[in-house]
């Protein structure tokens, strides 16, 4: 009969070590753990009952990875956050929030410690350096966003292709010719984050798509760099009578800053944001909603599913919605006022 002495000697580790992942009692790294774990299958070793039902027991606890780094607006991210701690309490769950950048690394170590039955993962970018790990791991896992290949995951997010899209239509439709695009601050492209990547490439193909004269430029989340930058979308599309915004912390300043360069909103530019709805209530500004409740739901009730033995769809895409609240038909009287030396715009 195969012991775990046996099992120890195959995988070069001390016999403790293949109690602890059996057990689960202490954290054993993730290199480890599948050593030990092709030894028990090559051997053929059947552990006793009870380390059995200690290894296949649940803690009852949900890991939210959420790294906090250059470029994240935390008061949305805590909404994402509230969603999922109160619909993982719904179904018995506790939350262990994982905040450090430690990337793939982090990963492996929240799973070497077996203190969690699944993962939730945010800030996902086109190529990250987490998803081959998560597919390795074997731990159920729901991303919140979606990489650039996702086979073998499980993803919720909002289409934010479409809705980048969607905000080009809908001032292309009210009759718009220059519509600008603020986006995240540079290190959010950097990191090649998915939900800003794919906003900017909706926006810019319903732009093309529309013949409509357009310029793209992220934004640093102060007032100086929003100032400067809302200056050169000014100088690059003289007649720009439409804005869209994709940077939630500076839609306060973004308005403030086309006052003080003479624009009003919206009777001179027409602003649209890709937003929670309150902020937008707030500022009256037509908005693309950012469901950060739905989708914090819908990642626990996916993950859920997948810790219940059932198979959920591997990409669950909500549909932008807009919420218009200026009442603007279009450009109005004063939109794309001429700078010094430029002949009038008529209105559209």
């Amino acid at each position: 009969m195969v012991t775990i002495v046996d099992v120890a000697k195959h995988a070069g580790v001390a016999p403790s070590t293949v109690s602890y992942v059996l057990t689960g009692k202490r954290p054993v790294s993730a290199q480890t753990r599948m050593r030990v774990g092709e030894s028990i299958r090559q051997l053929g070793y059947q552990p006793h009952a009870g380390a059995r039902a200690l290894a296949g027991s649940r803690t009852n606890v949900l890991a939210l990875v959420l790294p906090l780094r250059e470029g994240v607006h935390l008061p949305v991210v805590m909404r994402f956050a509230s969603s999922v701690v109160t619909t993982a309490r719904e179904h018995d769950m506790d939350v262990l929030l994982v905040t450090a950048d430690e990337g793939a690394a982090g990963l492996r170590r929240v799973a070497g410690t077996s203190r969690a039955d699944g993962f939730l993962v945010m800030d996902v970018g086109l190529d990250d350096e987490r998803v081959p790990v998560l597919r390795d791991l074997g731990r159920p896992a729901v991303l919140l966003g979606h990489p650039t290949v996702s086979n073998g995951l499980t993803c919720v997010d909002l289409d934010f292709e479409a809705a980048g899209a969607r905000c080009v239509d809908h001032l292309a439709e009210l009759g718009h010719r220059s519509i600008g695009f603020l986006g995240a601050p540079g290190a959010v492209y950097e990191r090649n984050t998915g939900f800003a990547r794919r906003t900017l490439a909706g926006f810019s193909a319903a732009a093309m798509r529309r013949g409509v004269a357009s310029t793209a430029l992220p934004a640093e989340r102060h007032r100086d760099a929003v100032r400067a930058v809302v200056r050169t979308l000014l100088g690059e599309l003289a007649r720009m009578t439409a804005l869209v915004v994709h940077n939630e912390a500076v839609l306060g300043w973004v308005v403030e800053c086309l006052r003080a360069e003479g624009r009003r909103v919206p009777e001179d530019v027409t602003v649209v944001a890709i937003c929670p709805d309150e902020l937008a209530d707030q500022l009256r500004l037509t908005s693309v909603r950012l469901p950060a409740d739905v989708l914090g739901r819908r990642a626990v009730e996916l993950l859920m599913a997948k810790l219940n033995g059932q198979q959920p769809p591997a990409l669950t895409l909500l549909p932008p919605t807009l919420l218009s609240r200026t009442g603007q038909a279009g450009p109005g009287l004063g939109a794309g006022r001429p700078r010094c030396g430029e002949p009038p715009l008529r209105a559209g």
